[in-house]
C-alpha cells in the first residue's frame, strides 16, 4: 500500500510534497510506514530537476515534527491509564521511572537520535508524553530533530542519487550509523564535561 505513495513521489507526482508530509507525519505514529525511502526517494527525484529540494525538506520536516508531536501529546493524554494499566507492578513502576530519569538527563539527545531510528522515535516521543517531559523543552529538540532528519533524509537522495532509491536498506544503515555517531559524539563530550568539572 505504502509502495504506492512512494511511487508516486518518484513519478514526481503534483501530490509528491503532500504525500512526503503525510508519511513523515504518520511514521512517527506507526513504524512501519516508509518516510525515509519516500523522502529520500524525492531527494532523487529533485536532483533531476522535477521536484524542488527547497520544498521536499520543509514538508518532511513538517510532518516528522507534527507526528511526533502528535505521539507526544498521546502519551500525555493516554499516560494516566497506560500507567495504570501496563505499569502497576512494582517493576514496571521503576522501569517507567527510569525513563523518566533518562528523559530527564538526556532528553535532548533521546529525541534528537530517535528521530533517526525507525520505531525509536515513535517510543521516546510516546514515553516523553507519558512521562510529561517539558512540552516546551520537547518541541525545541524535536522541531531540529526534524529539521535535521529531514535535511539528512532529502540530501542523501539528492547526493546518493539512485543506490539509495532501489535499496533503502542502505539509507537506513547510513541514518543508523548517523544516529549512533550523533549519540556517541554527545555521550563523549559529556563525559569529557564531567572530568573536567571535577577537576
Amino acid at each position: 500500500m505504502f509502495g504506492q505513495f512512494t511511487q508516486l513521489v518518484s513519478d514526481a507526482s503534483g501530490w509528491a510534497y503532500a504525500i512526503v508530509f503525510v508519511l513523515a507525519f504518520l511514521d512517527a505514529l506507526v513504524p512501519v510506514v516508509p518516510s525515509e525511502s519516500s523522502v529520500i526517494t524525492a531527494g532523487v527525484v529533485a536532483s533531476s530537476g522535477d521536484l524542488s529540494l527547497m520544498l521536499v525538506v520543509p514538508a518532511a520536516a513538517a510532518g516528522a515534527f507534527l507526528g511526533d508531536n502528535t505521539a507526544y501529546l498521546i502519551g500525555r493524554r493516554f499516560g494516566d491509564r497506560a500507567t495504570a494499566r501496563f505499569f502497576s507492578g512494582e517493576k514496571s513502576r521503576r522501569r517507567l521511572e527510569w525513563a523518566e530519569r533518562q528523559l530527564n538527563e538526556r532528553g535532548g539527545q533521546l529525541i534528537t537520535v530517535a528521530r533517526f531510528i525507525p520505531g525509536g522515535r515513535t517510543v521516546v516521543t510516546l514515553s516523553a508524553g507519558l512521562v510529561r517531559f517539558p512540552w516546551r523543552r520537547f518541541v525545541l529538540f524535536d522541531a531540529a530533530a526534524a529539521l535535521l532528519w529531514a535535511l539528512y533524509a532529502a540530501l542523501l537522495g539528492y547526493f546518493g542519487g539512485r543506490a539509495f532509491e532501489k535499496a533503502a536498506w542502505k539509507g537506513l544503515l547510513l541514518a543508523l550509523g548517523i544516529a549512533f555517531a550523533v549519540a556517541a559524539g554527545i555521550e563523549l563530550t559529556r563525559w569529557l564535561l564531567k572530568r573536567r568539572k571535577r577537576r
